[in-house]
């Protein structure tokens, strides 16, 4: 990952530049495609190229190729902040492939696409890229770690993770893309999380989405409401977002430690749960209040115990003031932490907080589900195979394969 060095400016020609045609086989002769081969490595400089570390081989074949490699790899382009569609062409026309595609932080974008052999396949995805500066004045108040292990979150440029059995990518087409963004804003247990093998919802919901759509997390380790207001997320937010984008908000793990005069779930977190929703409306959003999800905290019978106390009564109260839709995700985790069980609960969790992939899949199912049920409008952006879901009957453990990312850690996040 980058250092601290990681907001530095990239070429002006480059940072102008919101559309691009890259070729990885040096048998396309199409006209306007960039010819990459597996040498050109990013710089600043030129603005685009692949990340250093992965053995990438290029393959060509009659009339077309492709680039692949033994482990994941990862390719960016310095673009300005914004939504972008990213089209790519994969599959050999000798062999099979197996293609799972991650952008910025490990968000899920595409999940083990196959070809068979002699076929490919296109497909768009829409990516949102952001940086700190906020165009109304100031900056986003960055943690250390934002500048460190969650620096593409935040850099000038967009980055695709490669991952699966055998992936072969022929080409990229990358353009701006005029479309809604969903924005996230939460804690540890929303954010788009770095490191395996810790993994949220917010981070797999992209997963769900058709392109036409883009998703911004800008949820963060350790923050509450109010931490996130005085970082000046919303502000951040609130300074790209358009009359018809959506803004997701999930506080309320951290909120609950917080102690002081007036401190509580129906007053200061209430209050500051308020700020987010009139901020989403002033703009012609549409705010939508999501319960914090429960914590591994299973009783001796099977059943979970509530370790939030009153915080997401708070939030289904506020919703009911407000006529704003809510996703009760705390209701809907214990009915499916206690589906699988205590035997399997565990495999949900990477602790007592956070989840798996298989655990933030699930949830982000859930979430999902209830944009359906809600029928808000921005269930016409979802994949057409999404299947009715039921938490009381989650998929079994062990069918879902997410491919790892390449960088691990054993240190939890912040938050619990």
């Amino acid at each position: 990952m980058l250092g601290v060095g990681f907001l530095a400016a990239t070429h002006p020609s480059t940072r102008a530049r919101t559309d691009y045609k890259f070729s990885f086989a040096s048998t396309n002769s199409e006209p306007g495609y960039l010819h990459i081969s597996p040498d050109d490595i990013y710089s600043a400089d030129v603005g685009y190229g692949f990340e250093p570390g992965a053995n990438i081989v290029v393959v060509n074949r009659e009339k077309t190729g492709f680039v692949t490699s033994d482990k994941p790899f990862y390719f960016s382009v310095a673009l300005p902040e914004g939504n972008y569609n990213a089209t790519l062409k994969m599959g050999d026309t000798a062999g099979e492939s197996t293609t799972t595609v991650k952008a910025e932080l490990r968000r899920l974008m595409l999940e083990n696409i196959h070809t068979d052999p002699g076929r490919t396949v296109t497909r768009t995805i829409t990516v949102n890229i952001r940086t700190p500066a906020i165009s109304t004045g100031g900056r986003v108040h960055l943690k250390a770690r934002e500048a460190t292990t969650e620096a593409w979150a935040w850099d000038e440029k967009l980055t695709l993770e490669f991952n699966g059995n055998r992936p072969c990518i022929d080409s990229i087409q990358i353009s701006r893309a005029d479309v809604p963004t969903v924005y996230l804003l939460g804690d540890s247990t929303v954010c788009d999380q770095p490191l395996e093998p810790w993994n949220n919802w917010g981070q797999m919901l992209t997963r769900f989405f058709k392109s036409g759509v883009a998703v911004s997390n800008q949820a963060e380790s350790g923050e509450t409401a109010d931490s996130s207001l005085r970082a000046h997320r919303l502000d951040k937010v609130l300074s790209t977002m358009k009359a018809g984008d959506y803004m997701f908000i999930q506080f309320g793990h951290n909120d609950m430690k917080e102690k002081g005069a007036g401190v509580g779930p129906y007053t200061s977190y209430t209050k500051n749960l308020k700020m987010f929703v009139d901020g989403a409306r002033s703009k012609g959003g549409f705010p939508v209040l999501v319960t914090s999800m429960n914590r591994k905290t299973m009783d001796s019978t099977g059943h979970i115990t509530n370790s939030l106390k009153d915080y997401p009564d708070a939030v289904r109260r506020l919703a009911k003031k407000e006529n704003v839709p809510l996703i009760d995700l705390n209701a809907m985790s214990k009915t499916f932490y206690e589906a699988i069980g205590p035997k399997e609960l565990s495999k949900a969790f990477v602790d007592g907080t956070h989840h798996s992939a298989y655990g933030s899949y699930e949830l982000a199912k859930c979430v999902v589900q209830r944009i359906l049920d809600d029928k808000l409008d921005l269930a016409k952006f979802i994949v057409d195979e999404f299947k009715p879901f039921d938490p009381a009957h989650p998929d079994a453990i062990g069918t879902i394969d997410i491919p790892a990312s390449p960088k691990v850690s054993t240190t939890a996040p912040s938050g619990s």
